[in-house]
């Protein structure tokens, strides 16, 4: 069925109609005389029959989609800071599936080229000696690794992806205006752009017959399997990643879960007897090949930046001793150098015999005397940019200089021109972006990316697409900031459905391998675990205290003569620990008016043990191992992140106003605490999570009836006070139906002490954590009971032992319960002491004295 076109219905404004190609620019989707390109004419259509409306609900979805993914870019200069979102364009970019064959050969022709570039400078150096590469721009250049040269690479493949930067002339030719070689970044969000805008806009995708992404992703996987030391199905592979707080660190959580690979830092790591090992619960597994994420320069404080600590000591050694594959190869971002585009064609003559096919943007290093002849002959023609960057700009246009600045740029080229090169200013071309409800020209740049194979190098069939958020922003290359764009490459046919999973084609029986859990993963989980019980527990007591504290109403008794208020809000301050509270010094004069006391710990995201500071927390420590969290629990982190948000920047002013956010508040933590136990596989990672989880609810729930049962008050207060800690142990429904006698404390501390079979009390989290323990990795403890086993029986017992009605009863004043404030004291304890031996025995690993070569001595690899 054809797509109505709705720009010839009268009164109906065309989506294009004000669109124009900017002058002296190529434009993708019209050509110079105004004429919409034969293959952009569908997807015009088919937004002009969605209207406004349906581009208003893709775009609200796709924000939704972007939003729930938790899909991030954190510009360093940028205010939001980690949590930034990906700005993604619902228009995508449009190129012929013709015209891609042929920048596909182009593409490939360079990464060829770009890798025997590299093999010949960390080997024999012949294009220096025969004088195709000056010696002093290698040599003097920071990103020239000399303690890589010489090392023997596994099927000569240094360069194994690869990504290059595009923009077109006015005559619509391509041209290279940036080649990223050492980490490539964007892939991911490639990956990602594809995912949103395909669901958002499923009949346009279908129907433009868009070429698959998968199979690139699956040359990469194999690509490195086959390289590693360990070749295919026993190769152990890892993503080397800076940590959360790199701009791209969604990428690399995002690319470690689609690929099945670990993501790593690198104090997860250990070079020992010349092969990396990662450091696991107990033990060490080997590493075969590492898919990196951090700059070459930090990979290996021992022989490259002693400052680095990001990177592995030893790493270069185990590279050298062909024990471990790095991609791309330590020193590949020498291939980043701006001025080695100045000599590609001559090198490209003399390695591969053949012109380059996709043209750079023309280029002189001034260092070359002729070369600085023509810049300088020329010099208001090109864009000056010094190789050594300071504090000054990156790129300098003389013709918009001022003389005086003109006269002296000249004549610091001039006094240093090996450290100046010099390109010819071009216009890049123009993209249609959905800016509103209108398109507009924006300058944009295709990013292409390339993996290597055992006999040349394999393109993704798209790439990622960047245009200015205005119409008078540059593009910065080296970053992917900008609104990002997919890229179709369309077919006249359908494209074969293709999945990352490994095909059927052997008979070969399956390996099991999971991704491992490193030290500092197992850590990240275990608190992750405490702060999502500990936010949940706080937001049932702050809830139940707002309930308490308007029943209360206008009564003129201070808080103080009411045991209940009273209890409730000293719990507060107890489990917050954010003295002095309602506990401390000025403690009478808060109670007496709590409500800002309560506010605090609501939202101010400064107040030490507050519910914001404890969200933030949840939110760190989940992002630090986003790569174990399934997409719908990462949703539910965004939910979560969505409440603090509001919480913190909107300050509610009142306690019914912040009632309204803290109730969909516990849904979410409920729903995060469902999804961890229903959707995550029950490893060693979950059996952290868990730990904590239990370990922090029963250290709250400990502190609460310390501050509520252990105070005795009148009958009926006792009554008021039973009830509220049955509403925040959500214990309520239980209690009514199985004690009928009345309220008495009695039969509270059977239900929330001693039952062993009520998930909320503290009997339960004991037994949950004498079961979770015991299935922990024990190294080299063979027998007996670990020191974690035997303080958590230790309490255990001490429950199981416990006589309620000696609990009960109070002391010589009549005032206080002595024996139950003794042994829920003790509870505190003992619970600190059981998280003090989890961290030592799991979470800290003092390194040993090792050897970075291997042994002459048989090792196991397992």
């Amino acid at each position: 069925m054809s797509v109505p076109d709705l720009a010839a219905i009268p009164g109906q404004p065309g989506l294009d109609d004000a669109y124009s190609p900017l002058p002296g620019c190529y434009d993708e989707m019209r050509t110079a005389d105004g004429e919409v390109r034969p293959h952009w004419q569908y997807v015009l259509d088919a937004l002009r029959t969605l209207g406004p409306a349906g581009i208003d609900a893709r775009w609200r979805e796709a924000a939704r989609m972007v939003r729930d993914n938790g899909v991030t870019y954190n510009l360093n200069a940028d205010a939001q800071g980690m949590s930034r979102p990906w700005e993604l364009d619902l228009l995508p970019l449009l190129i012929r599936s013709e015209e891609w064959a042929e920048l596909e050969r182009g593409l490939t022709q360079r990464a060829d080229l770009l890798n025997h570039i590299l093999l010949d400078l960390y080997g024999p150096r012949q294009l220096i000696r025969d004088g195709f590469l000056p010696a002093e721009l290698i040599d003097a250049s920071s990103h020239y690794l000399l303690a890589c040269h010489g090392i023997e690479l596994a099927g000569n493949r240094p360069l194994i992806h690869y990504a290059a930067d595009l923009t077109r002339t006015l005559d619509g030719s391509w041209r290279i205006i940036g080649d990223r070689t050492q980490s490539p970044l964007g892939f991911g969000y490639a990956l990602e752009n594809r995912v949103v805008l395909s669901r958002v806009l499923p009949s346009m995708f279908r129907d433009s017959h868009v070429h698959r992404l998968a199979g690139f992703f699956r040359s990469l996987r194999r690509t490195l399997a086959r390289l590693a030391p360990r070749r295919y199905e026993h190769a152990r592979i890892v993503v080397l990643t800076p940590g959360p707080a790199n701009e791209a660190y969604f990428e690399h959580a995002y690319l470690a879960n689609y690929l099945g690979f670990t993501l790593v830092r690198g104090g997860d790591l250990s070079v020992r007897d010349g092969a990396l090992w990662l450091r696991t619960l107990g033990r060490l597994e080997r590493i075969d090949a590492v898919l990196r994420r951090v700059d070459d320069s930090r990979c290996d404080p021992l022989e490259l930046r002693e400052d680095s600590l990001l990177g592995v000591p030893g790493l270069v050694q185990a590279v050298r001793a062909g024990n471990l594959v790095v991609a791309n190869a330590l020193g590949s971002s020498i291939l980043e150098h701006p001025a080695l585009p100045a000599f590609l064609p001559k090198v490209c003559q003399e390695l591969l015999g053949e012109e380059l096919l996709i043209p750079d943007i023309p280029t002189w290093w001034c260092g070359d005397t002729a070369s600085l002849g023509q810049v300088l002959e020329r010099f208001d023609q090109v864009v000056i940019k010094p190789l050594h960057r300071g504090s000054g700009p990156r790129c300098l246009v003389p013709a918009t200089l001022e003389a005086p600045e003109r006269a002296a740029l000249i004549t610091a080229i001039k006094a240093n021109p090996a450290g100046y090169i010099a390109q010819e200013h071009i216009c890049p071309s123009t993209a249609p972006a959905l800016i509103g409800r209108c398109l507009e020209p924006r300058s944009s740049v295709l990013r292409t990316f390339l993996s290597a194979e055992e006999d040349g190098y394999t393109v993704m069939p798209g790439g990622l697409g960047r245009v200015t958020p205005t119409a008078n922003a540059a593009l910065d290359s080296n970053q992917l900031g900008g609104l990002a764009k997919d890229v179709w490459i369309v077919a006249s046919e359908p494209e074969r459905q293709e999945s990352l999973m490994v095909s059927a084609e052997t008979m070969s029986p399956a390996v099991t391998q999971e991704s491992e859990v490193s030290s500092r993963v197992a850590d990240n989980l275990f608190w992750i675990g405490r702060y999502a019980e500990r936010a949940e527990g706080l937001v049932r007591l702050l809830r139940i205290a707002i309930f308490k504290l308007s029943e209360r109403g206008d009564y003129p008794e201070p808080i103080g003569d009411s045991c209940c208020l009273r209890s409730l809000l000293e719990a507060l301050t107890n489990q917050t620990q954010s003295f002095p509270g309602f506990v401390g010094a000025g403690a009478d004069e808060r109670l007496n008016n709590p409500v800002p006391e309560m506010l605090s710990l609501i939202a101010d995201s400064k107040r030490l043990g507050g519910l914001p500071q404890t969200l933030e927390a949840l939110g760190q420590a989940a992002y630090s191992v986003r790569d174990r969290l399934s997409a719908d629990t990462w949703r539910i982190v965004s939910d979560i992140e969505g409440h603090l948000g509001r919480l913190t920047k909107d300050p509610p002013n009142q306690l019914s106003l912040a009632l309204d956010e803290l109730d969909p508040l516990i849904t979410s933590l409920v729903a995060f605490s469902a999804l961890t136990q229903e959707n995550m596989t029950h490893n060693e990672g979950w059996h952290f999570l868990e730990i904590g989880r239990r370990l922090e609810r029963a250290s709250a729930t400990a502190s609460l009836l310390r501050s509520t049962l252990v105070p005795i008050a009148g009958e009926p207060d006792e009554h008021m006070v039973i009830d509220a800690v049955l509403g925040v142990t959500d214990s309520l429904i239980t209690y009514r139906r199985r004690y009928r006698a009345g309220t008495r404390v009695g039969a509270l501390l059977d239900l929330v002490y001693q039952d062993e079979g009520n998930p909320r009390a503290l009997a339960y989290q004991l037994v949950q954590l004498e079961r979770l323990v015991s299935e922990l990795p024990r190294g080299d403890l063979s027998m007996g009971r670990t020191t974690v086993e035997k303080l958590v029986l230790k309490a255990l017992t001490g429950i199981r032992l416990a006589e309620i009605d000696t609990l009960v009863q109070p002391d010589k004043t009549g005032k206080r319960r002595a024996e139950l404030a003794a042994i829920l004291a003790g509870l505190d304890q003992q619970s600190a002491a059981i998280s003090d031996a989890i961290t030592a025995q799991y979470f800290r690993h003092e390194e040993q004295p090792h050897s970075l070569l291997r042994r002459s001595a048989a090792r196991s690899d397992s």
